[in-house]
């Protein structure tokens, strides 16, 4: 059957119209500050009431395999656009990431950048570092590095986060003080034992953020990213025992993760895993804003309701821990040596993903950067 093409003309021309004066009532969201547009005179301004959203996004064997592809799949998840994105910066791939900076400024987040002292194969649980040690960077054996990285840093020039030497206060990375000394005792300051491992740690740390800025990075807000558990629990492994000071930190970071293994044979609500790790921030400063940098829980039906987890954790940051500011989700699956998987995938089950949806579609999460004008 033959149909007069400009009759088709004329009723695709009407379902246009209609699609359009749709689109003109659909008020946009508001946000609770004023956006304002990021320059090259801007740094990311924290929310004074709610929370960014963010989420790191299964970015492969270097956390850098960031594509818009994925991070528009994971907004669609989500149904809602994220305000920040999670990366990983690695030591051992001897480069600052701008092209993936500007994608995601084009797309509308600010970068976080995981700065890693870490070599390839990226393996958890190796003891420590050979090439990328602490004492060689003290040394100023990456000085050359540490430049070429701030200058990329420099040149991209908009508003970001980054994070040296994440989770220093466990054993599976390299950098962790337990892998530096421990609680050897080498010193004394205000009465109080100085630690070899934090101490190394604390001494490292300042040097890489303190080189950077004197290279005018001064788009960069740096974050103290912890790991919610501190292992070994001991006296010298604290949190505060690491913090190497509020002049060289602007956010304060936390990995807080439920049950992520099947072996693991316990389950703890979000409440309970970051609680005593929040309190010991807070006593650390009583300013800074935290970030929950990373948070997740696995699918383990047999252990406890992942959908549950969520929401509680949701209502838990808004109404119980008013310093957090942003909270990354790290959507990831992987598969374990004994063959079993972690899917910490906010769709690992319908049940989970009804849960996130609902928990971040409140008003309370910002999904759009807020700027404010620096001076230089």
């Amino acid at each position: 059957m033959t149909v007069n093409r400009h009759i088709i003309l004329f009723y695709l021309g009407i379902v246009f119209l209609l699609i359009a004066a749709c689109r003109e009532q659909q008020p946009e969201p508001t946000p609770k500050t004023p956006i304002m547009e990021a320059s090259r005179k801007t740094s990311l301004a924290w929310p004074e009431t709610g929370a960014y959203t963010g989420a790191y996004i299964d970015f492969g064997f270097g956390e850098d395999d960031v594509t818009l592809e994925a991070i528009l799949n994971f907004d669609q998840l989500s149904g809602k656009q994220q305000a920040i994105i999670a990366l990983g910066s690695f030591w051992g791939e001897q480069h600052f990431p701008a092209e993936i900076c500007r994608l995601l400024d084009r797309y509308g987040a600010v970068p976080l950048l995981f700065w890693s002292p870490w070599d390839r194969p990226y393996e958890e649980n190796k003891g420590i570092e050979k090439k990328f040690t602490l004492s060689s960077i003290l040394e100023g054996k990456w000085d050359s590095y540490i430049d070429s990285w701030a200058e990329g840093a420099k040149q991209f020039g908009r508003p970001m986060l980054a994070a040296f030497g994440l989770e220093m206060n466990g054993i599976w990375f390299p950098w962790g003080g337990f892998h530096y000394g421990g609680g050897n005792i080498v010193g004394n300051m205000a009465g109080k034992p100085v630690y070899e491992g934090p101490d190394t740690f604390k001494k490292a740390y300042r040097y890489v953020v303190e080189r950077v800025r004197q290279k005018g990075a001064k788009n960069i807000l740096w974050g103290f990213h912890v790991n919610h558990t501190t292992y070994p629990n001991e006296a010298w492994n604290r949190i505060a025992q690491y913090y190497p000071g509020s002049d060289v930190v602007d956010w304060m970071g936390f990995s807080v993760y439920g049950q992520l293994f099947s072996s693991q044979g316990w389950w703890i609500s979000f409440q309970g895993v970051f609680d005593d790790s929040y309190r010991e921030m807070e006593a650390i400063d009583p300013i800074k804003p935290m970030v929950l940098a990373e948070w997740g829980v696995g699918e383990f039906p047999r252990s406890g309701d992942k959908a549950v987890w969520i929401a509680q954790a949701f209502d838990s940051i808004k109404n119980r821990y008013p310093r957090i500011k942003a909270a990354v989700y790290w959507h990831e699956r992987w598969q374990n040596e004994d063959g079993t998987y972690s899917n910490l995938r906010i769709n690992s089950s319908q049940n989970a993903l009804k849960a996130y949806k609902t928990g971040i579609s409140d008003d309370y999460w910002i999904s759009r950067p807020i700027y404010k004008n620096i001076s230089n």
